[in-house]
């Protein structure tokens, strides 16, 4: 196989599993800005306003608008070489991918095991009941759409203030982890963050973020100081040769 022009041949041996902690900066060089960033998608919104229930149920139609712009972008973005990379990573190791991101970029590039902690744009479940999940797609939501328990459907996305229903799955996989990998993450957004400290200390640890960050001083952290596309080539030349 070749991997990022790469060719390896795998050692026949039980594959180590990786886990991916990643955010919003592998999705930014597919196009898809934070809210942070000036000049994106969220400048112009309160935030508070359109990620949170209050917002909802203030101005639904400002918040649905929101998310249906949200939800164009995300399917008119393409999967970029760090998405393909993580999902090529797969025939080497067993690999889950932990995300913060409501996109679908990690499946679209090939990722098939996926936990979305935020939520997903193309999912929406019902304002009354939770588990009432449903694909959506790229189909704008408004009001008077109603799910199967005839109540109004709103985004599958965690808000402010909400419960992170994926969480404990999350803190269940982290300890399974041989290595852990984060990347376009600053470790910021709080549970999500808390993470890291779920995995054994025999783990191997490695972040790639372009900033400095509260993990570069510690030595059991190897860090590429790159955007996730340039770090994701360094660290797969990195695992094929340590660890094939």
């Amino acid at each position: 196989m070749i991997v990022l022009g790469l060719i390896f041949k795998p050692k026949m041996s039980e594959k180590k599993r990786i886990i991916f902690l990643t955010g919003a900066g592998v999705s930014a060089e597919s196009g898809l800005a934070t809210f942070r960033d000036s000049g994106g998608l969220w400048e112009g919104y309160d935030i508070n306003e359109v990620a949170s229930i209050e917002g909802f149920s203030r101005n639904p139609e400002l918040v649905l608008d929101f998310y249906n712009l949200r939800r164009k972008q995300a399917y008119s973005a393409k999967p970029n070489s760090a998405h393909i990379a993580i999902a090529a990573l797969e025939e080497y190791f067993e690999v889950t991918v932990i995300t913060q991101n409501v996109d679908d970029l990690h499946e679209r590039a090939g990722s098939t095991d996926v936990v979305h902690l935020h939520g997903e744009l193309g999912k929406v479940r019902s304002v009354l009941n939770d588990s009432t999940v449903e694909i959506w797609g790229n189909k704008d939501l408004n009001l008077g759409d109603v799910g199967f328990d005839g109540a109004q459907l709103r985004p599958h996305i965690v808000w402010f203030g909400e419960m992170v229903p994926m969480l404990e799955k999350a803190i269940e996989i982290m300890p399974r982890a041989d290595i852990l990998v984060v990347v376009g993450t600053s470790l910021q957004v709080y549970p999500a963050a808390s993470l890291i400290h779920y995995v054994n200390s025999s783990t191997d640890k490695y972040i790639i973020d372009p900033s400095n960050t509260e993990l570069k001083s510690d030595k059991k952290w190897i860090h590429f100081k790159e955007r996730a596309t340039i770090g994701m080539e360094k660290l797969t030349k990195d695992l094929i040769t340590n660890y094939v």
